[in-house]
């Protein structure tokens, strides 16, 4: 249960103000500290879980590329640093994109980018990825509880031994419930007439408040410095 509303147009600003940290970040510590806002963020969404496995994930990955990079000498230190460094990058995104997707209906998210008269061309596949993605998780489930009952399940085990089989038995029912998903999901769309050419309306309310601004200034104020910090 969330403990704090937002407007999906806020949570979209604070994922490009993340992209736009991680692209100028100054340091790593500038980079753990952007995971930590965007955990605080969390715990205001009532996202408990996420907040703590994202920040003791990142702890993780951080003391890994720490330690590469002091520790370790010549082509190893070069592959991790590259490595984890990479994933430094894209962590704090990925961890902020996961929270908007578990925060927010694909209806709120519709009626935000209407908001802002964001195009049709742009609005339409947004929202059939928000209803694919979900989908594509729940059939990664069932597919691998049939895989499990075979003795084929994708664990490490399986995957050294049983390679070929384990990828056989996973891409191909995969791809195809993903087909069918998108065919599915086109059709309900446009039933439901999301390509008309009215004027959409919502029943959700969807309007700025004083804590959409707070967040805002926060991670505004944070891009700034760190493009101050990278100048020094």
């Amino acid at each position: 249960m969330s403990w704090l509303r937002f407007d999906p147009r806020t949570k979209l600003f604070v994922l490009f103000a993340s992209v736009l940290c991680t692209m100028f970040t100054p340091s790593f510590r500038y980079e753990f500290i952007l995971v930590c806002m965007i955990a605080g963020l969390a715990l205001l969404l009532g996202q408990l879980p996420s907040a703590f496995f994202g920040i003791a994930l990142y702890g993780l990955i951080y003391g890994i590329s720490l330690f590469s990079v002091l520790q370790m000498t010549g082509t190893w230190q070069a592959i991790f640093a590259a490595f984890f460094g990479l994933v430094n990058k894209v962590y704090p995104c990925g961890l902020m994109a996961c929270l908007m997707i578990k925060t927010t209906k694909t209806g709120e998210f519709m009626a935000a980018l209407y908001e802002i008269n964001m195009p049709d061309h742009f609005v339409i596949p947004f929202a059939v990825m928000m209803r694919y993605l979900p989908v594509v998780k729940e059939d990664w489930k069932y597919i691998k509880d049939a895989m499990r009952m075979r003795g084929i399940s994708p664990s490490i085990k399986n995957i050294c031994t049983r390679p070929f089989v384990v990828i056989e038995c996973l891409y191909v029912p995969l791809m195809m419930a993903a087909s069918n998903t998108a065919d599915e999901l086109s059709i309900a769309a446009v039933t439901r007439g999301i390509e008309s050419t009215n004027v959409k309306t919502s029943l959700i309310e969807i309007k700025f408040t004083v804590k959409d601004f707070i967040v805002m200034v926060i991670f505004t104020t944070y891009f700034i410095f760190g493009i101050i910090a990278r100048l020094q």
